[in-house]
């Protein structure tokens, strides 16, 4: 594992970290700034893993491309690395002694990837070909394997005081996780009119929520701060995450593949009961009876996944879901509020959480 006191690239990055809403942050910034202090952390775990699991490792995060060459690929976004460091600002910590807790929290976040591609029958991701049609079903679920075991052997070997208490959040949101994707497998075997719109945002809160919450939570551990202002923390991640799960799903019926890296229609395509699916199947329109039948029916044609998408449109899934989001952001303010009460301090959570909720692809 990489040790931070004597990597230069992360303390150098840590260093240049942005500071403030005062000096003109963005949220792009500061996941410039979490990806250059974590990704050292990051490389250090993969590498110290057995030569076959390393080699599909690598190449989900963007590093080699399949023939093992190295590569300049994306590794993602760093959202919920960025959620612990900033939140261990927010409450006046040194982020630079939570860099090991958010590469963690990334090696969670991706062993859910690999797992979610391959029982999704997801064929890209970050625009090129996903590692289950690479390597195989079973090289992908392994690694995926080893990906979370090694976030929890990150926190188990970090000697930082809140460590124990990290390592227990994380694994009981790894469970609730868990629980959350059976749950929306289970969604998709079942008829349109079979699920409701709370049993299907209490899903999206676990699969989404939960790791974002934790992300929050683990960086007000790392701060020393008190149960309630981890507890509020959390809260924020999650409202904020249940806001980007619902702007995700949107993207997910109507975003650009060319912007998005997913192919167009892939969530219907699947019958997935996203939110605003659920929605729009809820809403008693004639559209939603239309698109009842639709989503029973046999796979849809390339015509009748555009129809699709619009009568979710037009019984006001869309709509539903983006007035929801912006609730669910107006609440995520609130929670942030009650532990970090200084906007100032407050900003850079701020900005994250905007940033994952104004998306548009």
């Amino acid at each position: 594992m990489t040790d931070m006191t004597t990597d230069t690239a992360g303390m150098a990055a840590m260093m240049s970290w942005p500071q403030g809403p005062g000096e003109g942050q963005e949220a792009q910034e500061i996941l410039a700034a979490a990806r250059a202090c974590v990704d050292p952390e990051l490389r250090g775990a993969i590498d110290s893993l057995p030569g076959s699991l390393r080699r599909v490792a690598r190449y989900h995060f963007g590093w080699e491309h399949a023939d093992g060459t190295p590569a300049a690929g994306n590794a993602g976004k760093a959202i919920r690395p960025a959620l612990v460091l900033a939140a261990v600002r927010a409450l006046g910590g040194e982020h630079a002694t939570a860099v090991r807790a958010a590469a963690a929290v990334e090696l969670i976040h991706n062993f859910t990837l690999l797992h979610d591609d391959v029982m999704d029958r997801d064929t890209t991701r970050r625009h090129r070909p996903t590692a289950w049609t690479v390597f195989g079903d079973a090289d992908a679920i392994l690694v995926g394997d080893a990906m979370q075991a090694l976030g929890m052997r990150l926190l188990a070997e970090d000697p930082h005081p809140g460590a124990p208490a990290a390592s227990a959040r994380l694994a009981r949101c790894v469970i609730e996780l868990c629980a959350g994707q059976q749950a929306d497998c289970a969604m998709e075997r079942r008829g349109p009119a079979e699920v409701t719109l709370d049993e299907c945002l209490a899903m999206a809160e676990a699969k989404t929520g939960a790791l974002l919450g934790c992300a929050c939570a683990l960086g007000a551990v790392y701060a020393g701060g008190a149960p309630e202002e981890v507890d509020a923390l959390d809260g924020f991640g999650r409202e904020a995450g249940l806001a980007f799960q619902l702007i995700d799903d949107v993207i997910g019926i109507w975003g650009d593949p060319g912007r998005t890296g997913k192919a167009a229609g892939a969530d219907l395509a699947a019958r997935k009961k996203s939110l605003p699916v659920v929605a729009a199947l809820a809403s008693g329109t004639p559209d939603a009876v239309d698109l009842a039948e639709l989503y029973g029916g046999p796979a849809m044609s390339e015509a009748e996944l555009e129809r699709a998408a619009r009568l979710v449109e037009q019984a006001g899934g869309r709509d539903w879901a983006q007035v929801h989001a912006a609730d669910r952001m107006s609440r995520a303010i609130g929670q942030l509020a009650r532990a970090v009460p200084d906007p100032e301090a407050a900003g850079g959570l701020l900005a994250l959480a905007e940033f994952v909720t104004r998306r548009t692809h």
